[in-house]
């Protein structure tokens, strides 16, 4: 049986998750990613939660699994609240006591994919993708790319592209030009804190007093000016988000995640004291380089390939975060590719295809969809169909629906994975 080739463009989670997984199928993989070099113990990123299926999935790709569960959190409850720092009202609105997340930091999570890798996928550092072209007879296609490092191009020719190039996808807008981003009407200011080498920290010690059950908890706290997720990582790291409604900002470049300056820096925190208890304050001034996210998603996709060139994760659905998905979204779309590329063979590339879309294309819809409201509940946003949401009066029924657990497909483990 004829091997057949892929080439990944993307070396992100998600293109990382492909590589595995199409290894693991048989086909010889080729990673094409516009950094540099390979990862390190840097501390780019921030944390995100992995739900029990991916941590199932991700499990087999690792040369030693143990090491997963060494640099993540298990967290078991998810803790929704209100804030009102004016009235000093703090209130609980729901508690799920089966969240049943693993909580680890995006650079360690990526390392580990990385260096887990098969020794025969391919993995080409500060290779720019610039354009595909798939062959009259639609057996192949053809990708040029740009090295960085001396702006020469070269070309490599598949039977497969798969792309795992993000939201802002150019490979997506090549079979797709109008399709848009939509952004959601808020921003996130994120960052990651370490305590790891000041155990005795004044602000440790009142950010755990602050937060009971930290360490086991997710809290997602509604103040009177957006939401905070907060919950701590594996060695005295905390992970803090705080998504805020603005207008839509402007990014330099293609990205859309930005470092700010630091009068940015000094107004969030002084808009910080007026919505959020002093010990989460604390946090936010003692964060170094916090940034900022702008929340986009996009409407559903009707299709997630084209002849033998496939979507996958952001580059696929573009999801806004308050189910937690994007991640796990990427590394089941990978197992399930790969599932049905062993499934079908390089000779029947088109039915396996077929299948992966059918597969992952209504999941996508549906969590697309509830992911948005979701968030837009959070933030006060008009939800066509019911009132604005108010921390402050709702009844611990009416705040259920803030838990992800009600996600569509939640849980729900595809059956050719099984």
């Amino acid at each position: 049986m004829k091997q057949g080739k892929a080439v990944v463009v993307g070396g992100s989670i998600a293109g990382m998750s492909c590589a595995h997984a199409l290894s693991a199928a048989g086909w010889e993989v080729v990673v094409l990613e516009k950094t540099m070099s390979a990862p390190t113990s840097c501390t780019t990123g921030a944390g995100l939660g992995l739900d029990k299926l991916s941590h199932k999935v991700i499990q087999p790709w690792l040369k030693q699994p143990e090491k997963l569960d060494l640099m993540t959190l298990p967290l078991t409850v998810e803790y929704d609240q209100a804030t009102d720092v004016n009235k000093n009202i703090s209130r609980t609105l729901a508690r799920d006591p089966s969240f049943n997340f693993k909580v680890v930091h995006w650079s360690d999570l990526h390392r580990l994919l990385y260096e887990s890798l098969p020794p025969e996928v391919v993995l080409l550092w500060g290779h720019f993708f610039l354009s595909l072209s798939i062959s009259e007879d639609k057996s192949s296609v053809k990708v040029v790319a740009k090295l960085l490092q001396t702006n020469e191009t070269v070309e490599i020719v598949a039977d497969l592209l798969v792309a795992a190039d993000g939201s802002l996808s150019p490979i997506r807008k090549h079979f797709l030009p109008d399709h848009k981003l939509r952004y959601s009407g808020y921003c996130a200011w994120r960052g990651v804190i370490d305590y790891s080498d000041n155990k005795n920290s004044e602000t440790l010690k009142a950010i755990k007093k602050a937060y009971l059950d930290l360490g086991n908890s997710c809290y997602f706290d509604l103040g009177s000016e957006g939401h905070v997720v907060f919950h701590e990582l594996i060695n005295r790291r905390f992970n803090w988000v705080w998504y805020l409604n603005q207008e839509e900002p402007r990014f330099e470049g293609n990205s859309l995640t930005t470092k700010v300056s630091q009068d940015m820096i000094e107004e969030m925190h002084e808009l910080a004291e007026k919505v959020w208890i002093p010990e989460l304050v604390k946090v936010m001034r003692e964060t170094k380089d916090p940034f900022l996210n702008a929340i986009y998603d996009s409407e559903p996709l009707e299709q997630f390939y084209w002849n033998n060139v496939v979507l996958i994760g952001d580059a696929a659905h573009p999801i806004t975060p308050h189910s937690a998905r994007a991640t796990n979204m990427s590394i089941l779309d990978a197992a399930v590719l790969g599932k049905c590329l062993e499934k079908w063979g390089p000779e029947n590339l088109g039915s396996a295809l077929e299948e992966y879309q059918s597969i992952r294309l209504p999941v996508a819809k549906e969590q697309i969809l509830y992911s948005r409201r979701s968030g837009r509940i959070k933030q006060r946003l008009p939800v066509s169909g019911r009132e604005i949401f108010d921390p402050m009066t709702a009844s611990e029924e009416e705040s259920k629906v803030l838990q992800i657990r009600n996600t569509p497909y939640f849980n729900v483990m595809p059956s050719i994975l099984m």
